[in-house]
């Protein structure tokens, strides 16, 4: 990197009378058609800045506050910088390149992925591109079948974008623009090695955009080396540091751990409360917790490490259409997943440290609207939670002793009073988890899988074969030896004769003598 600018605007709330919007910006007339489909006109800070740069095929590094709409700030670039089926600049390709990927974004999850794609596809849908999101958990064979077909952006996590370009089925030799999403929690799981392999991968001649909340020295190294001459974008204000979105209330709670349970249940019954996303440090407390809220009679899904992607999938879209209006999940799901009308978030324990703090809390009071993060603290944590305090300069440095009965809670979040830790069952009208049919991914390790079930009886076949020849082989043995003494043939064959064996008479004996 030899060299960057800097550029460090205001951060303020999008004004449709003054943001501009998206056509203003240069997008395409087809993304904008799309994006206004959605509801989406007015672009956000990080998106003013980015687009233009990224028009004119420059490096950008953007740095903004988690919920505030990066996807989009490299997604319409990466649209408008491709050639797309159907165009001529398309069918002016060479045959061998036609279908190729021309695009790849580095996710560190699954779920983030996903979710980038799913926001690129529907921006682009309009144009016809077509977006693949690849990732581990689910069977090679649909990825490499879209991929043979023809992918214009590939959207994965670092291992299965190496694991396809190792067998070939994924090429990027001809990509135009990378984007790494979420560089610093890429860093954080030790993605980083995997993510110079893929670079190494690309041709030099492109496009490189990083997105992060954070800017770690291990990611600036990373820009230095692989970027060439980037904007540094800021979306925040002058000496914010903390990164925390304005329009989130906080509270901050020392809890006993035998009564967050009675006090979640009174939270998720608060006025106007809509969806809300439950945070765990460990998947056996995720699974616990949705277990009581769901004995409890609130429609609750839970999305940690020990389920099977499918598991997983069919949780985020029961929560996403409102089938299910809890999520209970551990910090996979804390990154980026961008859920509409998320109005609370509980850290059901204490954060790991302050950027997983304002991962968590991120997933409210996006878009500009307004939500309310709790921290329930354990006595034993409230040291950590200090140290969180005082890294994002909060004002929570003593955390409130509180009770599911503390009057603070009823008044703080305005739950009616009387309110009990079980949901009456006339405000039970969601149609829960089971509405949402779990999908068959094909998933990797699956022990009955119709590709298993297929290779078990494949070789259950070929054993039967071989008893069967051993058979008849022995009964062939058998008769070549016939002549041979009875303790020889004994050895060397099966016994072959139709008549029921006769049982072994057993003497009994006591001191010698029969009994």
């Amino acid at each position: 990197m030899d060299e960057t600018e800097d550029q460090t605007p205001e951060s303020t709330p999008v004004d449709p009378t003054t943001a501009p919007t998206f056509v203003e910006l240069g997008t395409h007339p087809l993304i904008a058609e799309a994006l206004e489909a959605d509801g989406i006109t007015h672009a956000f800070p990080i998106q003013q800045q980015c687009i233009p740069l990224a028009l004119e095929g420059r490096d950008l590094i953007g740095q903004a506050k988690t919920g505030t709409g990066k996807t989009l700030g490299f997604g319409i670039p990466i649209l408008q910088a491709i050639a797309v089926k159907g165009t001529p600049e398309y069918d002016a390709m060479p045959l061998e390149l036609q279908g190729k990927p021309q695009a790849v974004v580095i996710c560190p999850t699954r779920e983030l992925g996903l979710q980038v794609a799913t926001d690129i596809q529907r921006a682009g849908r309009l144009m016809g591109v077509r977006v693949l999101a690849i990732y581990g958990g689910r069977a090679y064979e649909p990825q490499i079948d879209a991929l043979t077909k023809g992918i214009d952006v590939v959207v994965g996590t670092p291992g299965r974008v190496i694991d396809l370009a190792n067998r070939r089925d994924l090429d990027l030799s001809h990509i135009k623009v990378l984007v790494l999403d979420e560089a610093d929690e890429m860093l954080d799981m030790g993605f980083l090695p995997d993510v110079e392999r893929i670079v190494a991968m690309i041709p030099a001649k492109r496009q490189t955009m990083l997105f992060s909340a954070t800017m770690p020295g291990q990611i600036v190294n990373l820009a230095r080396r692989y970027m060439s001459q980037p904007t540094h974008l800021r979306a925040a204000d002058m000496g914010d540091e903390n990164a925390t979105v304005d329009a989130i209330e906080q509270h901050v709670w020392r809890v006993h751990p035998m009564d967050k349970i009675e006090l979640l249940s009174r939270i998720l019954q608060a006025d106007g409360r809509e969806l809300v996303m439950v945070f765990t440090r460990t998947k056996r407390r995720a699974q616990k917790a949705c277990d009581e809220l769901t004995e409890r009679g609130f429609a609750v899904g839970t999305v940690h490490g020990d389920l099977g992607q499918g598991a997983r999938e069919q949780a985020l879209r029961a929560f996403r259409t409102g089938k299910v209006d809890v999520l209970v999940a551990t910090d996979v799901a804390a990154r980026g997943i961008d859920v509409d009308n998320v109005t609370h978030v509980v850290n059901y324990e204490c954060p790991d440290d302050e950027k997983t703090y304002l991962h968590r809390i991120g997933r409210t009071g996006r878009a500009g609207h307004s939500g309310t993060a709790v921290t329930f603290v354990d006595w034993e944590d409230v040291a950590r939670w200090q140290m969180i305090d005082r890294a994002l300069k909060l004002p929570f440095k003593d955390p409130i002793e509180t009770y599911s009965t503390s009057d603070h809670v009823y008044t703080g979040l305005k739950i009616p009073a009387g309110t009990t830790g079980t949901l009456p069952k006339a405000a039970r009208t969601r149609e829960g988890l089971a509405a949402e049919k779990i999908e068959d991914l094909g998933e990797t390790g699956k022990r009955h899988s119709e590709h298993g079930d297929k290779r078990h009886g494949d070789r259950d076949r070929r054993h039967a074969g071989k008893s069967h020849d051993s058979k008849r082989d022995g009964g062939d043995h058998h008769k070549k030896h016939q002549d041979k003494p009875a303790a020889v043939a004994k050895t060397e064959a099966p016994v072959t004769d139709d008549k029921p064996r006769q049982r072994r008479q057993r003497r009994r004996t006591k001191g010698g003598e029969a009994v």
